[in-house]
């Protein structure tokens, strides 16, 4: 799905508070599993690989995960600071193990690293940016909006990764990464809806998935990841 229509739909499923600044261009789940669930990832099992041999997509999608995942761990904790919800804290640092997989992969195939010296909720990817900007701002106003600003992102990564992980042609290192930040993914998804229920939300119009992919991964247990 294109950027600029997620930045549209964002819009829509979190309560429908406008995002046009940037268009120019929940079930149940285990809040306190979150953190414990986080996957022992290891991308830098690729030692002596290079850029030449990935596709572009291969390339891009490393490039885009790398940022989509820091995107990730910075709004939780910005969303932390403004509201010291557990939820978000229990997710930061498996969020950082996300994003440090990634950034092992691109080393260990020989590419620049596009998170290698920005700081906290800056991104060289445009739209990432805007994207960042514009959900920082949307959890600001209430607690219920920033947990579905969680939901948002968990399911829209589900998507991005699968996406990423189908354009991957003969990189066993990189589908591994790719299998254990679903599984990780999919454990936030269900934190995420865990902590919105229980605090008088629902999180019932998904974007990415289909109401039927989103009930069957916010109604399923916990999983162990990086097995």
């Amino acid at each position: 799905m294109q950027r600029k229509q997620f930045l549209r739909l964002a819009g829509v499923a979190l309560g429908g508070v406008a995002l046009a600044p940037v268009l120019t261009a929940c079930g149940g789940g285990d809040e306190a599993a979150a953190g414990a669930a986080a996957p022992a990832l290891d991308g830098a099992t690729a030692r002596g690989a290079s850029a030449e041999d990935l596709s572009g997509d291969e390339i891009a999608g490393l490039l885009f995960m790398r940022e989509e995942e820091k995107l990730a761990h910075d709004v939780y904790v910005a969303l932390y600071a403004r509201w010291g919800v557990q939820v978000f804290n229990n997710i930061v640092p498996s969020e950082a193990q996300h994003t440090e997989a990634v950034r092992q992969l691109i080393l260990s195939h020989g590419l620049p690293d596009p998170a290698a010296t920005t700081p906290p909720g800056v991104f060289v990817n445009t739209e990432l940016q805007q994207l960042y900007d514009a959900l920082v701002a949307q959890g600001q106003p209430g607690l219920i909006e920033a947990l579905k600003v969680g939901c948002l992102i968990e399911e829209k990564d589900t998507v991005d990764i699968e996406e990423k992980k189908e354009q991957v042609l003969d990189e066993p290192d990189i589908v591994r990464v790719y299998d254990n930040l679903l599984c990780g993914s999919r454990n936030h998804l269900r934190a995420f809806n865990q902590a919105l229920v229980a605090a008088g939300g629902v999180y019932d119009q998904p974007q990415f998935l289909s109401l039927a992919e989103w009930t069957a991964i916010a109604g399923s247990a916990q999983e162990r990841c990086g097995n």
